[in-house]
């Protein structure tokens, strides 16, 4: 009997052959990725054709004129030049139209268009598919399961909490100024902002805002929102296998990691508690129930509960939402009250009139201080917390004016551009 053997020259020449064949399919495949750019990018030209806007690069779109810190700026200059709506490019092949103008807005809100996937999707690692991110149906049920949570017999009792929160902050203030004239009001108030969403819509006991653990969830949210601006921006970034191999995907990974030890702490204590006969006896008794308790005692269509993954995006999203833009609203209206100070003297007379020298607001506080609540209001309008809202149109729209756009479009209302002085 003879045996064949291969011949290193043969080895090494099959080897060769394959990687030929697949440098090959590699080329293959990548000229008609370009091709399918190319042929979107002229879609996406033609599309925006009636909307002008500033040259943009092939490829980085206009990624390279908001390099700095002054983009709330460079967009004011757009808003001069080109009326009601502007493209932006964020790259070569993708490009959202930036809306401005009231009556264009009332068009565009008007609809029932979903979120934009495209950056929307970057979120879900952090918060999972919550009410920001679900769209449709799933978005009706979970919205209306939610809706108890946000009644006013269940807000009422919350003002005496927020006052707690705020008297502990204020505390801290006091000693802080006693040190140094100058303090950094923002992150104090994101502590007492989580302190007080954590007391009213998670059952929390106690005060959070001298807990590191506390301290380590903020930032962590911080550098979550941080390195999701970094990777709608970045072309490179779009693909999840590169992003998650690079410093910033590792960074993010750790950060979301952090955030959600937090608020799976939180579920599993309040789990906990709702073991406790005399607790859980409490919570049957209530007339209405906290967010996490709806949350827990939720009961779909078919009878069964949120499952563990859509609990923790609730919780993670109302967690983030409830603390975070109620800390950016709060901050920038001290600032616009600040630069100010006509009005702000106005507003402190205002309440000093209304609470004495140390009585603690309620909710029948909240009409009487006219003035103060229309300086709040006006610093919401130019500092909003939310400035921008991105959308993928499911059908056509046409505006106002004639232009028109078609249906797959990205488009991102821009709430504060027009009105700021």
């Amino acid at each position: 009997m003879s045996v064949s053997v291969l011949s290193p020259t043969r080895f090494l020449g099959s080897i060769s052959g394959l990687l030929q064949v697949a440098s090959l399919l590699a080329l293959v495949l990548l000229l008609l990725k370009a091709a399918q750019l190319y042929l979107l990018r002229q879609w996406l030209l033609k599309a925006v054709r009636e909307f002008p806007s500033p040259p943009s690069h092939w490829l980085f779109g206009h990624n390279q004129e908001f390099q700095t810190d002054q983009e709330l700026q460079q967009f004011q200059k757009w808003v001069e030049k080109f009326p009601c709506a502007c493209p932006r490019w964020l790259w070569g092949s993708r490009v959202s139209l930036m809306v401005y103008d009231p009556d264009y807005m009332k068009v565009v809100l008007g609809r029932s268009d979903p979120k934009n996937h495209g950056s929307y999707r970057f979120l879900a690692p952090w918060i999972g598919y919550g009410l920001l991110l679900l769209n449709g149906q799933t978005w009706f049920q979970h919205r209306k399961m939610l809706t108890p949570a946000f009644h006013y017999d269940i807000l009422k009792p919350y003002v005496v909490l927020m006052a707690d929160s705020v008297r502990v902050m204020l505390d801290k203030w006091e000693e802080l100024i006693s040190q140094d004239s100058h303090l950094e009001i923002s992150e104090h108030i994101s502590l007492m902002t989580l302190d007080t969403i954590m007391k009213c819509a998670f059952s929390q006991k106690g005060s959070l805002q001298t807990d590191s653990k506390s301290q380590s969830y903020i930032q962590a949210i911080k550098d979550v929102k941080t390195l999701f601006i970094s990777r709608v921006r970045n072309f490179f970034y779009q693909n999840n296998i590169i992003y998650w191999l690079t410093p910033d995907g590792r960074w993010n990974q750790r950060a979301c990691q952090l955030a959600h030890q937090h608020t799976d702490r939180v579920i599993k204590l309040r789990k906990a508690h709702l073991q406790e006969e005399e607790e859980l006896e409490k919570v049957r008794r209530k007339r209405n129930l906290d967010f996490l308790d709806i949350l827990l005692f939720a009961r779909m269509k078919n009878g069964s509960s949120l499952s563990d993954k859509d609990l923790r995006a609730e919780v993670d999203t109302f967690m983030f939402e409830g603390h975070d833009t109620t800390a950016s609203g709060i901050s920038w209206i001290l600032y616009a009250l600040a630069t100010h100070p006509e009005h702000q003297q106005r507003c402190r007379k205002e309440i000093q009139s209304l609470l004495g020298d140390g009585a603690s607001i309620t909710w029948d506080h909240l009409d009487q201080m006219p003035y103060t609540t229309m300086c709040i209001k006006e610093a919401l309008r130019l500092y909003p917390p939310v400035p921008a809202v991105g959308r993928e149109l499911s059908k056509p729209i046409t505006f106002p004016d004639g232009r028109s756009l078609p249906k797959g479009l990205d488009f991102t209302t821009l709430t504060n551009l027009e009105i700021l002085p």
